[in-house]
């Protein structure tokens, strides 16, 4: 078996934090949203090699990162876009990808690498060859709301016998987490599907078109998941790992500094004066009198005399009394 992680966006909408690297490396305790995943896939002897599809703009983020890791599965593959503009789609990305490694006979596992989910892919897998059929994960959200974000699954047993990418009106609240697994003999469908000119982005309207055309499985779990690609579900998969707790390196000065639930404070922070709550402050943060909630604040970033909520401070920024400028 091989797998795939998904590691292509560009995150816009964690910018300026993921500006320049990639969210699979925003950390969650002493790990990091991949490294969580790549560390379960090099546990698991079914899977013989992972491929990381990632873009050109970050490729040497990820070959510096690979290096300095223990894992020994993980390798790089390419796709030819260094703009959101320019993005294949997963789908797209993923024909691609078979193509260009020679993945045509094998099993193929597929997991988005900003996935944070609390069941072990090895249950996921033992599913999936019990069926030996396609398969994916599913969650229960709890909210029609957020239903509209993903792709809606309804199910005879565990069969899936209707699928809605993003629906207006979902009926239900059970969705697909980008989480995959393909026998060999179904990896031909990839580019049968696009050759319809169908859409090449969502990887829902792939397993939409698929369900109809063979079995399709739906492996549910209960417990926690985060798609992290919001602040607010960053910040929610970090409060879920802490669980109430606070995470402070040891490298970092407190001084006069009340931390509340759910803070991690990363090393060589220095945090004066400041009351910190439900937020992550990266290594060499300076904050200054103030107060913190629910926000992310990069590194080497010098604060003072704010009051923030829900902020995102960009990596090596100064701001004092509300003027802001580049260190």
């Amino acid at each position: 078996m091989k797998a795939v992680v998904l590691a292509g966006g560009y995150a816009t909408r964690l910018w300026p934090i993921t500006k320049h690297r990639p969210k699979m490396f925003l950390p969650i305790g002493d790990s990091t949203v991949v490294d969580r995943i790549f560390a379960e896939l090099e546990a698991d002897d079914r899977i013989e090699d992972v491929y990381v599809s990632t873009n050109e703009r970050f490729a040497p983020e990820f070959e510096a990162h690979l290096a300095e890791a223990e894992f020994e599965k993980p390798q790089l593959s390419v796709e030819e876009t260094t703009e959101e503009d320019e993005k294949l789609g997963v789908v797209g990305a993923l024909a691609q990808l078979i193509d260009r490694e020679g993945v045509d006979d094998d099993d193929l596992l597929v997991i988005a690498g900003d996935n944070l989910m609390s069941f072990d892919v090895a249950d996921f897998l033992d599913y999936f060859e019990e069926q030996a059929a396609p398969t994916l994960a599913a969650y229960d959200v709890g909210s029609r709301e957020k239903a509209k974000s993903y792709g809606l699954v309804e199910l005879e047993g565990d069969r899936i016998v209707d699928f809605q990418e993003k629906p207006d009106d979902p009926q239900s609240t059970l969705v697909s987490i980008a989480c995959y697994a393909f026998p060999g003999e179904s990896l031909s469908l990839f580019p049968a599907y696009l050759d319809e000119d169908n859409n090449p982005d969502e990887p829902g309207w792939f397993v939409q078109w698929l369900q109809e055309r063979e079995p399709t499985y739906a492996f549910t779990f209960e417990g926690a998941w985060f798609d992290i690609g919001t602040p607010e579900s960053y910040l929610d998969a970090v409060g879920w790992h802490l669980d109430g707790d606070t995470r402070i390196a040891e490298t970092a000065s407190l001084e006069d500094a009340t931390i509340g639930e759910n803070v991690h404070v990363m090393d060589g922070a220095t945090l004066e004066n400041v009351s910190v709550d439900y937020s992550v402050i990266f290594p060499d943060a300076t904050i200054r009198n103030g107060d913190v909630r629910r926000s992310i604040i990069d590194e080497g970033t010098h604060l003072e005399n704010m009051d923030l909520a829900g902020a995102l401070i960009g990596a090596h920024t100064t701001i004092r009394n509300g003027s802001s400028e580049p260190e």
